[in-house]
């Protein structure tokens, strides 16, 4: 049924063309968005390197030896 739509027949290629273009950067967006939730924190400009001894030994990371051998190791 082609002919019906008479001399806009392009345009349906146009459009599915767009439609194509539209879901490949929808999955490209999505795949970015999942890669950038999986890294890991970033330490802050603000945050001291007390304050990152800190979270590691709240966190598990370290053990208290640890935290108290890198803390004296800081100078604090």
């Amino acid at each position: 049924m082609w002919w019906r739509f008479g001399h806009f027949w392009w345009l349906w290629g146009g459009v599915m063309w767009l439609f194509w273009v539209a879901i490949v950067i929808g999955v490209v967006f999505f795949i970015k968005w999942l890669i950038q939730q999986n890294r890991p924190k970033e330490m802050k400009p603000s945050e001291t390197p007390l304050e990152v001894l800190k979270m590691r030994y709240a966190w598990g990371e370290i053990n208290k030896d640890e935290f108290d051998q890198k803390k004296k190791d800081l100078g604090y």
